[in-house]
């Protein structure tokens, strides 16, 4: 990687970085690139996409259902009329 741009990305994150530091960061985040430029070339990968891992049934539709019987849920609770009371808003 070109040493002006980890020069321009650490001036960016406020990074004070040594002459040592920026040509050691510069060789590895160009072998980093290197690394990535190999996986383009691996074969079976085009189609794949961002997520290589199918999501199925992303947009199901909402069925409601009572998993729990409303009189378990409220059986120790104090009612009125079978609703819940709460506290009064202002």
């Amino acid at each position: 990687m070109d040493r002006e741009i980890v020069e321009k990305v650490a001036r960016i994150a406020h990074l004070n970085l040594t002459e040592e530091e920026l040509n050691k960061y510069s060789v590895d985040l160009g072998e980093i690139l290197e690394y990535f430029e190999m996986l383009d070339e691996a074969p079976g990968i085009e189609n794949i996409g961002f997520n290589p891992v199918e999501i199925a049934d992303a947009f199901r539709e909402d069925e409601p259902i009572m998993e729990i019987p409303a009189e378990e849920c409220t059986k120790d609770m104090k009612t009125y009329d079978g609703y819940i009371r709460g506290p009064r808003l202002a």
